[in-house]
């Protein structure tokens, strides 16, 4: 095992320039590793099983492969309490979830998903749980890493190692797989890269970031864990974690042959396809099994004394208004997660748009709208204030829904584009020059922009929690919660969308977006009263 980097803090004999540059380093590729799995769960997987022909439901469903993102608060304190040998408790955690990753996606890259479409799906599980394990202990390393003076640089470092993750992953490989582009693909052949080779490339990279951390992180210096609150979370997940097995084997066993004996005859008379009927039955058992199986995880947490769960929530829910603003953090990005959630099957299968042209705009152009947005709504929110940024913001998403809407009602080829030149990068080859559809590009920038503003206004709300009434555990269970939207309203969009069409699927997306608008207006005062007293004009400092 080779020798660890000595620490990198204040008081040692490297020059303080040295140490900060390695420390911002370190930062920007933990969170180029942490960027990177994210869309290997979700829009690049979308990407290859609607090249594969799977069905938009069936990829609705598949979206709850990211529920591990939604759950990573229940396993966090285990993280935080168990040292792994060798490498300590922050990089040992680290290396291991990097190599597991690599291992993950490799297993993936191997397995077909049209013959084998369950085992795929339990495979993006795994890489989701390996992806929030990994994003768990980089939050954590990096707060205790960076004195407090240098955290919002290496928070900053952080973010855009992962939007550059982001936009290799979920952009670049759209690029590189579009039939049209003539790259050299991993084979070495002249076609375009599979989606095995390119996850096997990201298998790559991950094992590079593996390497990286376990030779070049600086050593940490943590006070050894409490063996005995140690003891009580690991009794507490294994005892939540029991419960969800649980209601994953009764939700098969019995809620679904319940949902298909209840709705076969309902649905026989619809002119609904098989296998969309099913999907709606398959929707019924789903919702009954959350309901059986959420109860069940909180006894069980209860019987067992997970006593970081308990604290935490019952913390929260303690405080006036918990409930209000819980409800919140869930409706706010709702409308924006439902016309998302299935946004690259939409553009490749119903739009017809190539993959080089979806990876550019709605990728690589669309991930720095995205960024612009951001940087737009928190200068914009320095005059308008917390709660109007919030309505205002929360107006232009539900509006920016609407875009796609006209999209699939008018088609492509409604309004003048432009054309990317062809280029040739080494890492990224564009083989002819591809065009742009305007009406595509104008669609997409409206949506990116306005949710980076959303973004923007949304996190500054959180932060404004947890700094004046909540503790950083509620935040961590707020960002929680926040995704939700993300990952759960897939199953419910992908038969919705088979069932009513796309256009009538954008507008029930824009509906969705209204009950956080009418519900911010009630929790106006309490938004009011969050944010930071203006000094009058002319006042001292």
């Amino acid at each position: 095992m080779p020798a660890a980097p000595p620490p990198l803090r204040p008081g040692s004999d490297a020059p303080e320039a040295l140490l900060r540059g390695w420390r911002f380093a370190v930062l920007l590729a933990l969170g180029f590793a942490s960027g990177l799995p994210l869309a290997l769960t979700g829009q690049a997987m979308q990407a290859w099983l609607s090249l594969e022909g799977i069905d938009v439901a069936t990829i609705g469903f598949l979206s709850l492969v990211g529920l591990p993102y939604t759950f990573k608060f229940l396993w966090a304190p285990l993280i935080d309490r168990f040292d792994l040998p060798w490498l300590g408790r922050r990089r040992g955690w680290l290396v291991a979830s990097q190599l597991a990753l690599a291992l993950a996606l490799l297993a993936m890259a191997a397995t077909p998903p049209m013959q084998a479409l369950q085992t795929f799906a339990l495979l993006a599980v795994g890489v989701a749980f390996l992806s929030a394990t990994q994003d768990v202990v980089i939050d954590a390393y990096g707060a205790d890493l960076l004195p407090a003076e240098e955290r919002g640089m290496g928070s900053s470092l952080k973010v855009l190692g992962y939007r550059l993750a982001m936009i290799l992953s979920g952009g670049v490989a759209l690029i590189w797989t579009d039939p049209a582009n003539g790259l050299v693909g991993a084979a070495g052949s002249g076609a375009a890269w599979t989606w095995p080779e390119v996850y096997r490339l990201m298998a790559a990279i991950m094992l590079g970031a593996a390497l990286l951390s376990s030779l070049a992180l600086p050593r940490l210096a943590l006070p050894p864990p409490s063996r005995a609150v140690a003891a009580h979370d690991l009794r507490g997940f294994v005892a939540v974690l029991a419960a969800v097995v649980a209601g994953y084997l009764v939700t098969d066993r019995l809620f679904g042959p319940a949902a298909t004996a209840l709705l076969s005859p309902w649905l026989a008379d619809s002119t609904l396809a098989p296998l969309l009927r099913q999907r709606w039955m398959d929707l019924a058992a789903l919702l009954a099994g959350i309901a059986f199986t959420l109860p069940l995880a909180a006894w069980a947490a209860r019987r067992a004394r997970f006593e970081t769960l308990l604290d935490g929530l019952g913390q929260y829910f303690a405080q006036p208004g918990a409930w209000a603003f819980l409800a919140f953090v869930v409706l706010y990005k709702l409308g924006d997660a439902f016309a998302g959630s299935l946004m690259t099957p939409f553009l490749l299968k119903s739009m017809a748009y190539g993959s080089a042209e979806v990876g550019v705009v709605n990728k690589l152009i669309g991930l720095w709208l995205t960024i612009g947005g951001a940087l737009l709504g928190g200068a914009a929110m320095l005059r308008l204030g917390l709660w109007r940024a919030l309505f205002l913001f929360g107006v232009l998403q539900a509006a920016s829904n609407l875009g796609f809407w006209w999209l699939a009602v008018h088609g492509k080829g409604l309004l003048p584009g432009l054309t990317i030149p062809a280029f040739d990068w080494g890492f990224l080859h564009l083989a002819q020059a591809t065009p742009v559809d305007g009406g595509l590009l104008m669609v997409i920038a409206f949506e990116n922009l306005s949710g980076g503003m959303g973004t923007a206004a949304f996190v500054a709300f959180l932060m404004s929690l947890t700094s004046q009434r909540f503790s950083a555990t509620q935040y961590a269970l707020l960002s929680a919660f926040a995704s939700v939207g993300r990952v759960w309203v897939g199953p419910l969009a992908g038969v919705l969308a088979e069932s009513i069409g796309w256009p009538a699927f954008f507008l029930w997306s824009t509906v969705a977006a209204l009950p956080a608008l009418v519900l911010l207006g009630w929790l106006r005062p309490t938004i009011r009263a969050l944010e930071p007293v203006r000094a009058p004009a002319g006042a001292d400092d």
